[in-house]
């Protein structure tokens, strides 16, 4: 028996531990390959391909890809321009704010309840998954539009005919509807996670609800906080539908800018070099997910 194990010992040898992990480590290339071919083709071919696009030259005729130059990256210091970008950021940031004030107190209330409660409840921020973000959109351009609920509302209480379609504000309110859920789920997931007794350890010394949030809840919570951030700023900033159904063309924002520039302006390196510098900002917040909140989540 003594014999045997001491054979096995000889056995494990540097160099079998070095094959053995490069025999693990080509089995999991092998694994990810899909994934890995999946993001090259869908991902960063065309995201070269937009950066190509984004130091051609526009010409009369179409796009000269030989002429590189740094024109598109000029024209962002351009003051409408810079009007877009800001008001762009402005909205994303004022989407997020309300959808983080609206979904703590509901995520915190979530976490604490039953189990049972907490999966219907779960059930019903899911629903508006189940039904097309556009068709959800429109419903709200009804909803705030001349002859709708909200206009007949003001009306019946004597606040005139109010209408919120194609206003900033219409925008926000249909960014927080859309987005909402995506602030949700990782602050009950981040909320869940704390341990109960260091809440009731912070009350039995006579800390204060406000001082038991602001010392204990809220940092231990941060992980949720930044991923749900993250994950409503981001697709707020590039909004698309949203703007174009509910704000209308007085409230142009980044994402609509952009597709003028391909659809309507024809100028693909403008177009492009405002997609680049939006991917940058996407990729950058990701990366701040990952440092900052992706581990501990």
């Amino acid at each position: 028996m003594a014999t045997t194990v001491e054979t096995i010992a000889e056995a494990v040898t540097p160099e079998f531990e070095h094959s053995n992990e490069r025999l693990r480590r080509r089995r999991g290339a092998l694994l990810a390959l899909p994934a890995y071919l999946y993001l090259i083709i869908f991902f960063v071919i065309p995201f070269g391909i937009v950066v190509v696009y984004s130091f051609a030259t526009r010409t009369r005729f179409g796009t000269d890809l030989s002429g590189w130059n740094l024109n598109s990256y000029r024209r962002l210091g351009d003051d409408l321009v810079r009007d877009v970008l800001f008001r762009s950021a402005w909205l994303a940031l004022l989407t997020t704010v309300v959808c983080l004030v609206l979904a703590y107190p509901f995520s915190y209330y979530m976490a604490t309840r039953s189990e049972r409660t907490r999966n219907l409840m779960l059930v019903f921020v899911m629903i508006p998954f189940w039904t097309n973000f556009l068709v959800r959109t429109y419903a709200w351009r009804v909803i705030l539009g001349t002859d709708g609920p909200y206009s007949q509302l003001t009306s019946a209480v004597g606040l005139g005919s109010g209408r919120l379609l194609f206003t900033q504000v219409a925008v926000v309110l249909g960014l927080v509807y859309g987005f909402l859920p995506f602030m949700i789920l990782p602050l009950y997931a981040s909320i869940e996670r704390v341990d109960p007794r260091l809440l009731e350890a912070s009350r039995d010394l006579y800390a204060t609800g406000f001082g038991t949030f602001r010392r204990i809840l809220l940092p231990l919570s941060m992980p949720g906080v930044i991923a749900g951030s993250i994950l409503v700023f981001v697709p707020s900033l590039g909004a698309y539908v949203t703007p174009s159904i509910l704000g209308g063309a007085k409230t142009t924002l980044l994402g609509s800018y952009i597709v003028t520039q391909f659809l309507s302006a024809r100028d693909f390196p403008f177009g492009a070099a405002l997609s680049f510098v939006l991917m940058i900002v996407m990729l950058s917040a990701t990366l701040i997910y990952f440092r900052k909140g992706g581990r501990t989540l």
